[in-house]
């Protein structure tokens, strides 16, 4: 059995004037997250997490910021391209568990639709991911409200 496990991070900054996607999902807040794409934290994180597991890089080398054709792009249909990759190599996600790291918004009342949104670019089932938040209690950056972080790990096993 050929089991890989990888993990991922990503952060960006808050700033006004953008709107704040974590998951796919819309959070109304009154700033947003600072990026080329949409700036999901979470979906990036993941998304890193797969691309690591299975030795093919990072979301900046297979979707570089300087190439306009993923400026503003939802990082759900990137997430769709990263699922094409691993299922083209044989890979089957385990699981996947998240953290978001932000001291504002409230996340838990957005996180089922994450993981529904995820697991439908993935196409896994929803007992196959999980995803939390939490704050920092106030410090550091992501406690000053001026970014916001996300980590994840997964598990894959290649099937051919």
């Amino acid at each position: 059995m050929n089991i890989r496990i990888g993990n991922g991070y990503d952060v960006h900054r808050l700033v006004e004037g953008r709107e704040l996607i974590l998951g796919g999902v819309y959070i109304p807040y009154e700033k947003g997250l600072l990026g080329h794409s949409d700036a999901d934290v979470l979906v990036h994180s993941i998304m890193d997490s797969l691309l690591g597991a299975t030795k093919k890089g990072d979301i900046g080398k297979l979707f570089p910021d300087t190439d306009n054709k993923y400026k503003n792009i939802c990082s759900l249909e990137l997430l769709k391209k990263v699922y094409e990759l691993l299922e083209e190599d044989g890979y089957r996600i385990i699981n996947i568990d998240a953290t978001v790291v932000a001291q504002a918004p409230k996340l838990s009342p957005y996180i089922e639709k994450m993981e529904e949104n995820i697991a439908m670019c993935l196409k896994i089932d929803l007992d196959r991911i999980n995803i939390k938040a939490t704050t920092e209690e106030g410090l550091g950056f992501t406690g000053a409200k001026e970014g916001i972080s996300s980590m994840s790990v997964c598990l894959l096993e290649k099937i051919k």
